[in-house]
């Protein structure tokens, strides 16, 4: 269940520079390249001539052109020549809308009439001054879905990353959920609390004693079509937890985009936004390098979960309090997509 009618991140500005970018998304094979204004723009990686993918070949002065037999594509998806054969009556490729902004390039899967720069969300992090950014991408062999559940559902830190973000106090704290128009919010807290190993480091990043007790919070918010952001953070006991003065505190974001490639299988674009040491490169290295083998523990633990789900398709799941944030997300997109399906453009919202 993808939803089509959305923008999703389909890779960095930097992996479209003077070749041909390959990537599958939502099932459709598409080409990235830069037409002769520095533009980017996609197309279906099929070559109308013999089917040949098109991200084999290579871009010249801004066409795109075939590896196998020199067909030419242009920006529009249209074809411009091939040498000694007339080719103008071929049709078009399909051309999928494109953005390149806050540090990504965005593609619109569905009707392209309906592709809406407006409606692509502006991020603080990327936005506002006062940050810093460093993430990655992980292929993962699941259901996008699943990593959604896994993102609006932190308790599993205490045991799946217990030597960096876990502790106990993660299990002991309720977890509250609550839709508010097309978000869906989880939130926790915990007071008076010693922080884990990768808070530790970040309040010694920042100035703060390591060792003193801690305020600690993880406030998660899901988007349509499938991204979490995820504010994060500590400050010193009894100063406001997330309200608390920046001098006393540590906080953070976590960047979640999921871009599904098929049913079973997802691009995960990770990273993390700080409001520390916001012009130090180390630390943005360090902090990525952390995050990265956190992620790493979620992978192995979803590709290994859609595996058992394949082996076991007809057993249900059983679904707890601390799963709300989960099916509540999956509920608001089974709701989308059923408003894609008859066609109520009206109903679709990012």
């Amino acid at each position: 269940m993808m939803l089509k009618n959305y923008w999703y991140v389909a890779c960095r500005p930097e992996d479209v520079v003077d070749r041909p970018f390959a990537r599958i998304i939502l099932e459709q094979p598409m080409v990235f390249f830069r037409d002769a204004q520095g533009q980017v723009t996609a197309v279906e990686d099929f070559c109308p001539h013999r089917g040949a993918p098109l991200s084999l070949g290579f871009v010249d002065n801004g066409e795109l052109v075939c590896g196998y037999h020199g067909l030419r594509l242009a920006a529009d998806g249209s074809v411009a020549s091939m040498p000694k054969q007339r080719v103008h009556s071929f049709p078009c490729n399909r051309r999928f809308p494109t953005l390149e902004r806050f540090g990504f390039v965005w593609v619109w899967p569905g009707d392209s009439d309906a592709a809406d720069p407006d409606a692509l969300p502006a991020f603080e992090w990327a936005t506002q001054p006062g940050w810093a950014y460093g993430g990655g991408l992980y292929h993962v062999r699941a259901d996008y879905r699943l990593m959604i559940d896994n993102l609006m559902d932190l308790t599993h830190e205490t045991y799946v990353h217990a030597s960096s973000i876990g502790q106990p106090e993660i299990d002991e704290q309720p977890v509250r959920t609550k839709v508010i128009d097309d978000t869906v919010v989880t939130s926790r807290f915990m007071d008076n609390v010693q922080a884990p190993p990768f808070w530790r480091m970040a309040m010694q990043q920042r100035g703060l004693d390591p060792d003193a007790r801690v305020d600690r919070w993880q406030v998660c918010r899901f988007h349509a079509p499938s991204h979490v952001m995820i504010d994060v953070g500590v400050a010193l006991v009894g100063h406001g937890g997330p309200e608390a003065p920046s001098a006393v505190k540590t906080q953070a974001v976590v960047v979640d985009f999921m871009t599904p490639e098929t049913a079973t299988s997802h691009w995960y674009f990770w990273g993390m936004a700080r409001t520390w040491a916001v012009d130090d490169a180390s630390v943005t290295e360090t902090v990525r390098d952390g995050q990265g083998a956190i992620f790493a523990e979620d992978l192995a633990i979803l590709e290994a979960q859609q595996c058992s789900l394949d082996r076991h398709p007809a057993r249900k799941l059983l679904m707890l309090d601390i799963d709300a944030g989960g099916v509540q997300s999956r509920r608001m997109i089974q709701k989308l997509w059923d408003a894609e399906q008859q066609g109520d453009t009206e109903s679709v919202h990012v």
